[in-house]
């Protein structure tokens, strides 16, 4: 593991799917501003932050659940992301663009819980 959250290529995608939704959402209507804008804009927002959060946890076990808080957050995005497509919002190519990053940043989510949970060593080395 790295010496920061930083490091993680979970992470790093997390904030490229952010920043893609946030591009993404600012071509959606002005009446969605309070609506889908914002819903996609925290939902992805909470991706990469949950997966911080749990990185500073103390136990592998609130790790994962963090984890687990971060691949829900990706589960709703995908599903608001659905939705913007069946109602015509944004850019083809941009909506293409983060469907494909959310997908991934929830594979990528799916095998890291996956692997922290086979593991039995902890996750930080005493000091």
């Amino acid at each position: 593991m790295g010496d920061s959250f930083r490091d993680l290529a979970v992470w790093q995608r997390a904030i490229e799917l952010t920043l893609a939704i946030y591009k993404l959402t600012d071509a959606f209507p002005d009446a969605e501003r309070c609506g889908l804008t914002n819903q996609l804009r925290r939902a992805s927002v909470s991706v990469a932050s949950n997966i911080a959060e749990g990185y500073g946890r103390s136990t592998k076990g609130e790790y994962i659940q963090f984890l687990g808080h971060s691949r829900g957050s990706a589960c709703e995005v995908e599903t608001q992301l659905v939705i913007a497509r069946a109602l015509n919002f944004g850019s083809k190519q941009a909506l293409e663009v983060a469907e494909g990053l959310c997908s991934e940043v929830g594979r990528m989510l799916r095998a890291m819980m996956k692997s922290l949970q086979s593991r039995s060593a902890p996750l930080v080395p005493s000091p």
